[in-house]
């Protein structure tokens, strides 16, 4: 029992949603009524973070140019670049959307309440580390569909314009109904902080099950053999030192101090599922959504994992 409360909820719920999509899938008529729920608990969702993010922290963090000029490219270019050569490097070693997994991993952005805590743990600008995640995840909404669409250039990876309509209803609307009444409904967010954050998690693990439940329907496990498995977790690590070498190196040639490089190398490296699993449901196919996930789950399980020596390493002096 001690075990299992050291590890992170967010991990357990996602375990949790996982199996219950191996065994109970969602399949037939039920699925229309399941996808509603979904899209519904990703409203709320955006909804919260919009209520929680204060403009003025927003509109203060927009004048760290130093951190979030260098932090953005990396997130979207760099980043994105490697996923990208992932995916070309997976071609016939991979299972296709294994591999094209991989560029969708990279296109996303970073994790905002892990990230922000690890840099709290670890030293960092925290300050910094807040605003840049939430407005890296605010640019995620109008960057990555379109970016990945245009560097995977395949049918699979179409980006339509009812595509777009979903992505700016779902995700973009909500978060700014969120500002408009942050005043009003501000104070009750902070007030039930940890309803909040089950809710958050919450809706996470049902836009996961969801997206299982249509790869399970499809037997995806007789469409990954052991070696795609094997590629899968290889390429995971490999992103994992990219993002990490990568973030902490940018932070250094941008010449940023040792609390906002901290900030950076923590954004710059996790990568968010909060935002990953919903936008799967929305741009994929229900048989696709949960092979193209399986980098990027198993990518923030890993991250989490390794976030916490690292920042004690780093709280060092």
């Amino acid at each position: 029992m001690n075990l299992l409360s050291r590890i992170d909820p967010m991990v357990r719920l996602l375990v949790l949603a996982i199996a219950l999509a191996v065994v109970l899938p969602v399949h037939g008529s039920a699925r229309d009524a399941v996808q509603f729920v979904s899209n519904a608990a990703v409203f709320l969702l955006f909804f919260l973070n919009g209520l929680r993010l204060p403009r003025h922290e927003v509109v203060a963090g927009m004048g760290n140019h130093r951190l979030l000029w260098p932090l953005t490219l990396w997130v979207f270019g760099g980043m994105a670049m490697a996923g990208w050569g992932m995916w070309q490097l997976g071609q016939g070693w991979m299972p296709p959307l294994v591999a094209l997994g991989f560029l969708y991993l990279g296109c996303l952005p970073s994790t905002v309440q892990s990230a922000t805590a690890y840099s709290s743990l670890a030293g960092g600008n925290v300050a910094s580390s807040v605003v840049a995640a939430a407005l890296l995840n605010i640019l995620g909404v109008f960057i990555t569909a379109p970016l990945f669409s245009f560097l995977a250039g395949g049918k699979e990876a179409a980006f339509h314009a009812d595509g777009l309509v979903k992505v700016v209803t779902i995700l973009l609307l909500p978060f700014v109904f969120g500002q408009v009444l942050q005043g009003r409904l501000g104070g009750w967010v902070k007030e039930h902080r940890p309803l909040v954050t089950w809710m958050d998690r919450s809706s996470i693990a049902i836009a996961v099950y969801v997206a299982f439940s249509g790869a399970v329907e499809q037997n995806f496990w007789t469409r990954i053999d052991a070696a795609g498995w094997l590629w899968l977790a290889g390429g995971t690590a490999a992103l994992l030192v990219i993002g990490h070498c990568g973030a902490w190196l940018v932070g250094g040639l941008a010449g940023v101090d040792r609390a906002n490089r901290v900030s950076m190398l923590f954004a710059g490296a996790q990568k968010s599922i909060a935002m990953g699993a919903p936008l799967a449901t929305v741009l994929f196919a229900p048989d696709i959504a949960g092979i193209v996930l399986l980098p990027i789950l198993l990518y923030h399980l890993c991250q989490l994992v390794l976030a916490a020596p690292l920042a004690a390493r780093l709280s060092q002096p």
